[in-house]
């Protein structure tokens, strides 16, 4: 289900891209070109930032994990929703939904209605019922202006998705495998 779903917003995204004539667009001839994606002269740069802004939200995750019971709750929620996914499946999800919810809230969306806009819908699309869930909505929307300031900076869609694919990776890989370690008593905050 997921594949269809993520293929769907792709199209959609490329319809969308395509149909829409922005000036500013790195592409505003063809509307969906290679330069949308990836700079040749600046793709290391592009790729570097993806990968250290993807570390900065994992980093700031297992602290949130070891610090906040939400965050742990949320973890184990998720864990119970994917545990018949086996590891492989589950980069393959972080890959495709990585670069498709990039492709739809960043390469269409924020170009037509701005980022703060994009980036509250990317939050609200997490949103889902329960304190865990929601507090999944509010770490979205941090990760989505993330990835709009990506975006905004390096003027191509390397480095958020890159920053997508590695933060869905890393946490998908986590929610299918053995459960981490219980954070000391001590160190946690309700």
């Amino acid at each position: 289900m997921a594949w269809l779903f993520y293929l769907f917003l792709s199209v959609v995204a490329v319809v969308w891209i395509g149909l829409d004539g922005r000036p500013e667009s790195p592409c505003p001839q063809e509307r969906l070109c290679a330069a949308l994606f990836v700079s040749p002269s600046t793709w290391v740069l592009d790729l570097a930032a993806g990968v250290a802004g993807a570390l900065l939200v994992v980093a700031f995750w297992e602290l949130a994990r070891r610090k906040l019971r939400l965050a742990d709750e949320l973890e184990e929620k998720l864990r119970s929703l994917l545990s018949n996914l086996r590891r492989d499946e589950a980069l393959a999800i972080a890959l495709l939904s990585g670069f498709s919810e990039e492709l739809f809230f960043r390469g269409a969306l924020q170009g037509s209605v701005g980022w703060p806009l994009a980036t509250i819908l990317f939050a609200l699309v997490h949103l889902g019922p329960g304190p865990a869930l929601r507090f999944w909505s509010i770490f979205a929307l941090l990760a989505g202006i993330l990835f709009a300031g990506l975006l905004l900076w390096r003027g191509n869609l390397l480095a958020p998705i890159s920053a997508h694919i590695l933060i869905n990776g890393v946490g998908l890989w986590r929610m299918v495998g053995p459960p981490p370690p219980e954070a000391p008593a001590l160190e946690r905050k309700n």
